[in-house]
């Protein structure tokens, strides 16, 4: 009778701690969250209740540490306040009616000014934009900024590091940033590490995960920005890792994929504003200031100057800045857009930007990949598919085995937006990012030569296609969609 008893009172403690799980994760969950992220959650915790409720312990809070977001409002503050009038520009020839209030919104979220007087170029061959960064250092004469979340050395990149440390030994300042987790996932990260120490230079993993150490923070924030600046008057930004273009793993060489990125090297004032993200970082990284070192790029002489602006994310910051930038573009577009996000997986907001532009005529267009290195994403892109093509929207698949890796868009004639952040909720919320806004017709000209070399490598999906689809691929892409959620 005694171990009956004890039974009971224990079935009704278990069912006792479950409800009070649930009243709380009622509670707590859905806090400062999206309702299909909040919902997301709660589904996993009420399902799978000891998993989910594991899960969000790790990775629930999308919030970088306290002293780093500190160190962010600080940086900001100093960036609004010895940019003050920079951003007054003469407008000639004249922006499009809505331009001068999303130039405002990415002021307030960002801090970062728009910028006149710069010069841009698009390197769209991976090689060839390893050279000029490779290049760009071999001239360096004060100081080299890098930063990049996948840095790994082996042949292909090589002579960016022998640059490195030619530019170290001739008296240049160079300072390296490298994601850790990102960098470690990758073979010869060991010997990565090693070299950065026998080059004598300074460098520091970005948002390192080491207990051990003291340093922790949810594992899946990252640093995902590329970027590198020599002497405050070069910059150089975009989807490009430093890496060879297959990435190293043996998958990727079994199956023959190679990745295919855009960089832009900027000239001009702008290049103050990438030069700025470096500084933010290595800031939060180690402590030091860099501020005193840095100063701002004159204009350029060029026959096109262009208007550009840095737009800074992630989540040191109170809003989604990108997803802001993006959505605000693509209502204003009155006549076409055309994107390219190797991982497309929108939230709730971008889609309705994206069908209502097609719905309301204009020509919008995405690139994407036939193939995809990434399994749970890849099914989740696929997912938007049919409400696009229902909306509208014409998709070109790049032909495999390449993987268009370029993140970037363009609306109408006016602008274009270059840089790190993918169009999904992981580049919204998880990840820091860097955009650069650029508006100029003579550069978004430039942006249709490489989307026509874009179309003649892809092939056009239509509805009755996608519509044929296995079964079991539909309820792979459907319960992918699930996870992109849990943000």
């Amino acid at each position: 009778m005694e171990a009956a008893s004890i039974t009971v009172w224990i079935g009704v403690a278990l069912i006792a701690i479950d409800l009070t799980v649930r009243v709380v994760a009622l509670i707590v969950v859905p806090r400062n969250r999206r309702p299909q992220t909040a919902t997301a959650w709660l589904l996993a915790i009420f399902l799978l209740p000891f998993i989910g409720i594991l899960l969000f312990l790790l990775i629930g809070s999308t919030k970088l540490p306290k002293k780093r977001r500190e160190r962010q409002a600080a940086i900001n503050t100093y960036i609004l306040e010895t940019t003050e009038g920079i951003e007054r520009l003469s407008m000639e020839p004249p922006w499009p009616t809505w331009l001068e209030p999303i130039v405002e919104m990415n002021r307030t979220l960002g801090a970062m000014p728009m910028v006149g007087g710069n010069r841009a170029e698009l390197i769209s061959d991976y090689e060839a934009s390893l050279q000029a960064m490779t290049d760009a250092v071999g001239r360096a004469e004060r100081y080299v900024h890098a930063e990049f979340y996948i840095l790994n050395l082996d042949p292909t990149s090589e002579p960016f590091f022998v640059a490195l440390e030619d530019a170290h030994k001739r008296g240049v300042t160079v300072r390296v940033l490298l994601d850790h987790v990102a960098s470690w996932r990758y073979p010869g990260y060991r010997k990565t590490i090693r070299r950065l120490k026998k080059m004598g230079i300074q460098w520091q993993l970005m948002l390192p995960v080491q207990p051990l150490k003291w340093k922790y923070q949810r594992p899946d924030l990252r640093n995902h920005r590329k970027l590198l600046v020599i002497d405050g008057t070069l910059a150089f930004t975009g989807s490009q890792n430093m890496i060879d273009s297959s990435y190293n793993k043996k998958k990727n060489l079994r199956r023959g994929l190679h990745w295919k990125d855009l960089m832009v090297r900027f000239e001009g004032p702008i290049v103050a504003g990438i030069d700025a993200l470096f500084v933010t970082d290595w800031y939060s990284e180690t402590d030091e200031l860099l501020l005193r070192e840095t100063v701002e790029a004159r204009e350029v002489q060029t026959s096109v100057p262009l208007d550009c602006q840095v737009v800074p994310s992630g989540p040191g910051f109170e809003g989604e800045n990108n997803l802001r930038l993006f959505n605000a573009l693509l209502y204003s577009a009155q006549e076409k857009i055309i994107i390219t996000s190797p991982y497309f997986v929108p939230d709730e907001s971008m889609l309705y930007a994206i069908t209502t532009a097609a719905q309301r005529g204009l020509d919008v267009q995405l690139f994407a990949s036939e193939v995809a290195d990434q399994p749970t994403v890849y099914h989740a892109q696929r997912s938007y598919y049919e409400a696009l093509l229902r909306a509208g929207v014409k998709i070109w698949l790049y032909k495999s085995p390449t993987v268009l890796h370029g993140k970037h868009f363009t609306i109408d004639d006016e602008v274009a937006v270059v840089g790190s952040s993918n169009m999904d909720m992981r580049s919204f919320t998880l990840n820091l990012e860097i955009s650069v806004m650029v508006r100029g017709r003579e550069f978004v000209e430039r942006m249709r030569e490489i989307e026509e070399d874009y179309r003649q490598n892809s092939r056009e999906l239509t509805l009755a296609e996608w519509l044929k689809r296995p079964f079991r691929t539909q309820v792979l892409d459907n319960l992918a969609r699930l996870t992109a959620g849990l943000q």
